[in-house]
This record gives structure tokens, C-alpha cells and sequence, in this order.
């Protein structure tokens, strides 16, 4: 009953609460970001959640989009703003993710969603991470986020889906707060370097295969 009705139940009401107590925070560091970065404040990208369909997902831009002459884009370190390194450490950049839960893209608890090139990739027991909705935090998150192996995630993934529950989406919830209270496992200056190695390492899982 949990997994089929109240999870998502209490998904719509959580979001929904903390949208209304968060939008005077989130107007202000929409604003803020608009006048100090004057971009969209709004970075959107499509991922896959439940049932491998495809949804955007979205966060508070923390990186300004700057290129050099021949067109790429700058190295993390120098296109990331003070502004946004307050946002990631304290994972403010995620409040409009609020609006992923209450319209269905995503949990509060879950896989984190990840791109649609990665599908070909995936082992058997890992495809399992679809078939619950993705979330804004999970169990991968309270165990070492961006500090553990591609492997490791998604190995935590499949045993998040595989014990689903109650009480072992409250142990992260509250093992998120902690986290993020204390800053752990969060990177503010290159996260670039970890999604090259997640394509790599499915470049390499394709390979063998």
C-alpha cells in the first residue's frame, strides 16, 4: 500500500506544503540570481524516471554559460558563481524540483534520474531503478552522493527498489538533512569531471558487451 497509493500521496502533499512555505525563498534567489547572473535562472534537462520516460528536470542555475573563442564552454571552476557555490552546497538548487514531485515526474526518495544515452547500458538488475519514479535525494545520495563509484550507485539504487518502505525512506530523509546540514558528499567545483566518468564507464560497459 505504501509503494502503490501513499508514497506518491505523500509526495503531492510534502511538495505542495513546502512549495507554498518556499516561495518567498525561492522568489528571492530567483531574483537574485536573475540580477547578479542576468540569465535565466532556470537550468532545464531532460532525464529519464519511471517507466524509462523521458521528463525535465529542473534546478536553479548555478553556472554562468560561457565559452571560449572556438565555442566550449568554460572549465566548472570558472563558469560557477558565488552565488550558485552557496546554492550547491546547501542544495538550494533543488527547491524547483518541488515542482518535478508534484507533477509526477519525480519522489522525494529515488534513483537519482539520469540521461536517456545511458539506457543501452544498463545491466538487468540495474534497469530496475525505472521502475520506481526518480528522486530529488535517495540512497546513493545519504551514502556518498558524488564521493562513491559508478558501480556502488548504482548498485544502491537496485537495493533501494528491492526494500522499498517506509521506514527506509524516512531513514533517508533524515540522513539527507544531516548531509546536507553538513555539507557532505557535496562537490562545487568540478562535478563535470564525475559525468565524464559515469559516460566513460558506460562506454566501457558497452565495450565488453
Amino acid at each position: 500500500m505504501y509503494t502503490v497509493v501513499f508514497k506518491r500521496l505523500l509526495d503531492v502533499v510534502v511538495a505542495f506544503t513546502l512549495l507554498v512555505i518556499l516561495s518567498p525563498l525561492m522568489i528571492v534567489i530567483y531574483l537574485l540570481l536573475l540580477i547578479t547572473e542576468w540569465e535565466n535562472p532556470i537550468f532545464s534537462q531532460e532525464r529519464v524516471g519511471l517507466n524509462k520516460k523521458r521528463f525535465t528536470l529542473i534546478k536553479f542555475k548555478s553556472m554562468r554559460t560561457v565559452a571560449d573563442e572556438h565555442g566550449n564552454l568554460l572549465p566548472t571552476h570558472l563558469r560557477i558563481t558565488f552565488v550558485g557555490g552557496i546554492l550547491r552546497k546547501t542544495s538550494l538548487d533543488e527547491l524547483p524540483q518541488l515542482i518535478n514531485v508534484l507533477k509526477g515526474d519525480m519522489s522525494f526518495i529515488g534513483p537519482r534520474p539520469l540521461f536517456e544515452m545511458y539506457l543501452p547500458y544498463y545491466t538487468e538488475q540495474e534497469q530496475k531503478r525505472h521502475t520506481v519514479r526518480p528522486g530529488i535525494t535517495g540512497l546513493a545520495q545519504v551514502r556518498g552522493r558524488n564521493l562513491i563509484t559508478w558501480d556502488t550507485k548504482l548498485a544502491y539504487d537496485v537495493e533501494y527498489v528491492d526494500n522499498l518502505s517506509f521506514k527506509l525512506d524516512c531513514d533517508i530523509f533524515f540522513k539527507t538533512i544531516v548531509n546536507t546540514l553538513l555539507s557532505r558528499g557535496v562537490l562545487i567545483n568540478d562535478p563535470a569531471k564525475y559525468l565524464n566518468e559515469e559516460r566513460k564507464h558506460m562506454m566501457a560497459k558497452k565495450n565488453a558487451s
